[in-house]
């Protein structure tokens, strides 16, 4: 014995309990739509930011390569311009020695 009359389907009448939870149903469904866009997003630009820490890095040691390079290459150079000094420097004296023997004879 059903108190209900026979046509009161709560789901058929649009009952306001039904339209409220439907409301806040598809507002919730909306909400997690958003979360997981927003999270893609995030998602995408971690990978942005992790592949260009990546390109940094890479740059970073090849950067460090060429420094690498560059200090070895630079220091060779001051050392052939020292031995070069030097030897200007011998020639600069045996030529003094031979003009100043000249001058004495």
């Amino acid at each position: 014995m059903n108190d209900r009359p026979a046509n009161s389907d709560p789901v058929a009448s649009g009952s306001p309990d039904i339209d409220a939870a439907t409301r806040r149903l598809i507002a919730a469904l909306e909400a997690l739509e958003s979360a997981v866009e927003r999270r893609r997003e995030a998602d995408r630009d971690e990978d942005e930011l992790a592949t260009r820490i990546q390109a940094l890095g890479a740059d970073r040691s090849r950067l460090a390569d060429e420094l690498d390079g560059s200090l070895v290459k630079s220091r060779r150079l001051e050392r052939v311009n020292r031995e070069i000094a030097e030897k200007l420097d011998a020639a600069i004296g045996t030529i003094r020695s031979m003009l100043d023997a000249g001058e004495s004879s």
